[in-house]
């Protein structure tokens, strides 16, 4: 019943909003809480800040670090060897290309998200139009380098979005490492990879060392002459 109530509020909210900007609804593990509150005020009223006095004149996705929320008490278990992470990015336009990272903020009041578990992924959707219910899971994701958590421990999953104009957005969920049999299984039901979605790498740099770097193809493969550039007068 929660989650029936759920998908009508965010219907609701898509129905109001469909000239807004992109913004990411968490399906897998969980949700801080919904966070797609558009604009309740005008950057008069904040001094032309993000949030003032729980005005949020730009909507609330925009601020750093989970998108206007504070952390829960009602947390999610999820594996302690890294797990899913599923999310739905296209509820509102302006997402035909984003970027994304996954990272982690540990305790259970990170003081900061700075722990990388996935970065520089590139999503292609199938439009700048709202596509509302289409989903993009990662069924593995790797916790971050040198990190080993205990089962109990706290920690928040940041799931950032770089919208095509430069902005981020920002989702949460605060879990708890737990066992994996204690943990809400992975299916096709909660982790799918929808048709008309489809994501890469965006960019891959060689080390700068004796010759100019090269750089894959990808989305930002036109900045390649710029950087030959740039290097050969560095090792002039």
């Amino acid at each position: 019943m929660a989650g029936l109530r759920l998908q009508c509020s965010l219907l609701v909210v898509f129905l109001l909003s469909s000239l807004s900007s992109a913004h990411i609804y968490l399906t897998y593990p969980g949700w801080r809480g919904n966070n797609l509150l558009l604009g309740n005020g005008t950057a008069e009223q904040t001094d032309g800040l993000i949030m003032q006095n729980n005005i949020f004149p730009y909507g609330m996705q925009w601020e750093y670090p989970c998108g206007g929320l504070g952390t829960s008490t009602n947390r999610t278990k999820w594996p302690v060897q890294g797990g899913a992470v599923a999310f739905q990015p296209g509820w509102f336009s302006g997402h035909l290309l984003s970027t994304l990272y996954i990272n982690l903020g540990i305790g259970t009041m990170p003081p900061n998200m700075s722990l990388s578990m996935i970065s520089n992924i590139g999503i292609n959707g199938p439009s700048n139009e709202p596509y509302p219910g289409l989903e993009i899971c990662f069924p593995q994701v790797p916790l971050p380098a040198g990190y080993t958590p205990n089962i109990g421990d706290n920690a928040t999953i940041q799931v950032i979005m770089l919208a095509q104009h430069g902005a981020s957005l920002y989702s949460c969920v605060d879990i708890t490492f737990a066992d994996p049999a204690d943990v809400v299984q992975v299916s096709r039901d909660n982790c799918k990879n929808d048709t008309g979605i489809s994501f890469q790498t965006v960019y891959q740099t060689s080390a700068l060392v004796g010759a100019a770097p090269s750089i894959s193809a990808g989305v930002y493969a036109w900045m390649a002459p710029l950087v030959v550039a740039f290097a050969t007068v560095l090792l002039l």
